[in-house]
């Protein structure tokens, strides 16, 4: 197998072991990029190009120097016997919604394009102590505004792996293409409406978003702040076990960071599902939109592919001693778009305020008149559509004559949401359930261009994602098969507070079980030809 394809568990080994060196494993991670990811994001990228077309472009810029200097260190340490970390010498990548020092941060936004970052994001900052070697900074939707990373001003924007005529996913669709292409075994992405398990989903890899507060947000860019959980995308559940052990605990320079001892996430990753009660509630298995034109709510029952999906995975976990708990009712789901639309761009629109060409990043160099033509002229330049929208919708909906109606309508349905799975996971309930089990999108990957510019449309490719955001659950998408165009579908568990170890368990137990399965012997499109 080729060096790339490993996963990082197994790469740790073999270097710790001295069967590979970092320096040789970053080596043939360069070579990958260099092989399958095309050119970079970049600014004024000019015309789109076939060969664009057939590349993978997760990457806005690569570290090699920095790379292969933390390589070269992993090896010194290791060869002088020192103790080394569980990540030694593991190539990842960092979504570029993370400031990471001596490097551009740029939110994949021209406002921010020539931001060199004077800090590192704990997160980051953890991977690298654990030993990760970072290949570089990975593209997004710009700010993290989009459900397919088409919106980033670094273009070309990422492809998938799997058929480059189809998104990634998004926001995190540079993370989630790197990792199933092979450019690093692992990457650290952010979540805020499905950011991480969105993409990770369209690109048939594993994503987890934590708890709420069980990884630190210091050094990551805001976009929604009582929404935005940092967390990992890897190649197979026991990767994103051993990244939640790095990354996950508290954060003295983030006070939204809990407090509560951080578990050993590989310590029972292999007990099993037995005895535990995982639901399926029929409200994921639809779509529920605002029909404008009616003025009502419509409903619509999402693709026989991926209900057979789910339907499968539930069966093989019931072969394995789970108990599948049917016919939950969750009503207050379906507003979990209509609230985020709201509440994600109230918050948006408050973040997105200190980006005025005063204090860092871009500033218009037309002639100004005051401090006023300054901050829209440099935030007109600066800002692409989807910013300028959040800004807008965020500045209407929270403004006094509207907030009752809107803001403060939909801070209280967030916590109806809320209450949906309080019932679901309550020990003294009628459910009792230990994890939610639903697809994790409501189709495959879609084309490239196909609902780019429909921001309300775009936003539907998260109705099973956010709601997890709103009740500040962890969640973690893993692959459950292919579609009939033998694309990656993915499914979903939500479960309590604090009950990553537990979704872990649940998904790893479905990975070995399926571990023959025809569909996993199937390969990205870009891999192929290697």
């Amino acid at each position: 197998m080729n060096i790339c394809d490993l996963k990082a568990y197994e790469i740790a080994a073999l270097i710790k072991s001295r069967e590979l060196s970092a320096v040789e494993v970053l080596e043939a991670n360069l070579d990958r990029i260099s092989n399958v990811d095309g050119r970079s994001g970049m600014l004024d990228a000019g015309e789109i190009t076939k060969e664009d077309e057939a590349t993978v472009h997760a990457f806005i810029s690569v570290s090699e120097e920095r790379a292969r200097k933390q390589a070269a260190d992993v090896d010194k340490r290791i060869a002088e016997g020192e103790q080394v970390g569980p990540l030694t010498g593991v190539p990842f990548s960092v979504k570029d919604i993370f400031a990471v020092k001596g490097t551009f941060s740029t939110a994949a936004s021209r406002i921010l394009a020539n931001f060199n970052a004077p800090y590192t994001a704990t997160a980051v900052k953890k991977m690298e102590k654990a030993g990760g070697v970072m290949l570089g900074k990975v593209n997004l939707d710009e700010f993290t505004y989009g459900s397919s990373s088409e919106s980033s001003a670094f273009q070309p924007h990422p492809r998938n792996p799997w058929d480059t005529s189809k998104v990634t996913g998004g926001s995190s669709g540079g993370s989630a293409a790197a990792v199933a292409a092979g450019e690093g075994a692992l990457s650290l992405g952010t979540d805020t409406g499905g950011s991480i398990r969105q993409p990770a989903a369209f690109c048939g890899v594993v994503g987890m978003k934590p708890t709420y507060g069980r990884v630190s947000r210091y050094g990551l860019i805001a976009f929604g702040s009582s929404l935005d959980c940092p967390g990992p995308v890897s190649r197979d559940v026991r990767d994103a076990a051993l990244m939640m052990n790095v990354i996950a605990g508290p954060d003295h320079k983030d006070n939204t960071t809990a407090v509560l001892p951080v578990p050993d996430y590989l310590h029972d990753l292999e007990a099993g599902v037995k005895g535990m009660r995982i639901g399926l509630s029929s409200d994921y298995f639809k779509i529920t939109y605002f029909d404008h034109e009616k003025g009502e709510l419509q409903e619509q029952p999402i693709p026989d592919s991926i209900k057979r999906s789910v339907e499968k995975t539930a069966d093989a976990l019931s072969n394995m001693g789970a108990e599948i708990v049917e016919d939950i009712q969750m009503p207050y789901q379906k507003y979990g778009i209509p609230v985020y639309f709201v509440i994600s761009r109230v918050e948006a629109a408050s973040n997105l305020h200190r980006f005025d060409g005063v204090k860092y990043g871009y500033r218009s160099e037309q002639v100004i008149d005051n401090l006023k033509d300054l901050y829209r002229k440099t935030r007109n330049e600066g800002f692409g559509q989807e910013p300028k929208l959040r800004i807008l919708m965020g500045m209407y909906v929270s403004a006094a004559q509207f907030s009752e109606q809107y803001y403060q309508q939909a801070l209280r349905v967030r916590s109806l949401i809320r209450s949906d799975f309080d019932t679901l996971f309550d020990a003294n309930g009628k459910h009792r359930v230990d994890a939610l089990l639903t697809p994790t999108t409501p189709s495959s990957a879609f084309p490239v261009g196909d609902v780019y510019g429909d921001s309300v449309l775009m936003q539907y490719a998260d109705q099973f994602t956010v709601n997890a955001n709103h009740a500040g659950l962890p969640s973690l998408t893993f692959p459950a098969g292919l579609d009939d165009k033998k694309m990656p579908l993915g499914a979903q568990l939500i479960g309590p507070d604090f009950s990553e170890a537990k979704l872990l368990r649940i998904a790893r137990a479905y990975e070995i079980t399926t571990d023959n399965a025809a569909w996993r012997s199937e390969k990205p499109q870009v891999l192929k030809n290697l």
